[in-house]
């Protein structure tokens, strides 16, 4: 059997990554075992040459960068982009709902677009961050229950023929997981907040607010008679996140380099730590000013910088050919994926396309392309959002996967290591 030289590592980079707010804590331990120095939005920057910066926006988005020798810094970044959410379950305030037949159910919101019926039937848990009052101040600790605490049933075959031919579901009434029986003298209001309390050992009094998931509890399964696949919550983006942060720190170029992961590109990304906000903008502006150049100086920066948009691509599903477009079909393992759209859903061009795959080709990388069916309308990604705000020249790749946004997805263990191979190339190059 193959031996995958990434697979363990993001195995256990999932298992640790439940949330946005997780996986940013995540990559911000590994960032500093590397000597990069954590900023502060809120304070003034004295950056140096050849050192090394993060920063965190609201727990749940990062940007990672290094800085070179200031006379190339209008030469232009290279710049790694990836998102930290995936779609699910999030539950709602005051979520406790007691139904006439005495089971304690929790009240969730669809985040995203998730595929919905994979979510019935699996022991799940919650993960999130909770807000509360410390003192004067409001802290924010993330949160993860290992164990499972709930489960969405399905409705009997018997009760519901048509089960396999149709099957709608109410987001409202079908996605309350069951999470005990109570009886009639027990008060359910405040379940939630009240385990949260017992599991971090803070009282619940100081509880505030939270913002909480349901998880699946299975952990990544590496599957297949080659072992060559990776069965895995959450592998829409995380692999990406993953693979772009060990490329960072393998590279050992002396370009000004920058690693930018975003939260909340499920729903839009309009929010204040989405594609669709300043921060990518603003920080390289600030790191321009900090190191005494100009507003000139900063634009001819964005003309000579180039982007890689990094988001996990459609596998041709090998019982749905005809879904897919007829002569460009990624495989598992054959490849990384460069996406191309005409109404520009990806930010791919003939220079930038063109651009990869000379580093694929000088590199012995395998590479893939995916445009959609043109009868289908596809997704997008960050790409395009931020071209909107930096005007960057940009190329949209990832890696082959199947049953995205299902609770469980499978990818290629050679794609990955084969795309942080290309990832770590476009640092250096």
């Amino acid at each position: 059997m193959k031996r995958y030289k990434y697979a363990n590592s993001l195995i256990e980079y999932l298992k640790k990554s439940p949330t946005p707010y997780h996986a940013v804590d995540n990559v911000k331990n590994t960032l500093k075992k590397e000597g990069y120095k954590e900023l502060s939005l809120k304070s003034k920057w004295k950056l140096k040459e050849n050192s090394k910066y993060f920063l965190i926006k609201n727990g749940s988005a990062l940007i990672a960068f290094t800085t070179s020798s200031i006379d190339k810094l209008t030469n232009g970044f290279k710049i790694i982009g990836a998102h930290t959410d995936s779609p699910g379950l999030k539950i709602k305030p005051n979520p406790e709902f007691e139904d006439e037949k005495n089971y304690l159910k929790i009240n969730t919101e669809v985040y995203g677009g998730p595929i919905l019926s994979t979510w019935f039937d699996r022991p799940l848990s919650l993960a999130g961050r909770i807000s509360i009052k410390d003192n004067d101040q409001i802290k924010n600790i993330n949160i993860k229950f290992d164990k499972p605490l709930m489960i969405i049933p399905n409705l009997a075959i018997h009760l519901n023929r048509e089960v396999n031919q149709k099957n709608k579901i109410d987001k409202q009434r079908d996605l309350m997981p069951i999470m005990a029986t109570v009886d009639q003298k027990q008060n359910i209001k405040g379940a939630i907040i009240k385990l949260i309390s017992q599991e971090v050992g803070v009282d619940s009094t100081k509880i505030l607010d939270f913002d909480l998931y349901l998880r699946d509890t299975e952990p990544p399964l590496i599957v297949g008679s080659k072992k060559e696949f990776l069965s895995a919550g959450q592998i829409d983006d995380l692999a990406m996140v993953h693979a772009s942060l060990l490329a960072l720190i393998n590279s050992n170029s002396s370009f000004f380099k920058l690693l930018a992961l975003f939260d909340n590109e499920e729903i839009g990304s309009m929010t204040d730590v989405g594609a669709d906000s300043p921060l990518l903008n603003n920080v390289i502006e600030r790191i321009v000013y900090s190191l005494n150049k100009s507003r000139e100086e900063y634009l001819q920066l964005i003309e000579n910088s180039f982007m890689v948009s990094a988001d996990m691509a459609h596998a041709v599903h090998p019982n749905k050919q005809k879904k897919h477009d007829p002569t460009n079909q990624p495989v598992l393992n054959k490849g990384l994926v460069i996406k191309v759209s005409s109404n520009r859903k990806y930010t791919t061009d003939s220079y930038s396309g063109a651009f990869i795959k000379k580093l694929c080709i000088e590199n012995k990388i395998k590479y893939q392309e995916f445009v959609n069916n043109s009868n289908q309308k596809g997704g997008s990604t960050i790409g395009p959002i931020n071209l909107s705000h930096l005007g960057v020249k940009s190329v949209d790749i990832g890696n082959p996967v199947l049953s995205m946004h299902s609770i469980k997805e499978l990818t290629g263990l050679n794609d990955h290591d084969n795309i942080i191979k290309l990832m770590t190339t476009f640092y250096n190059s």
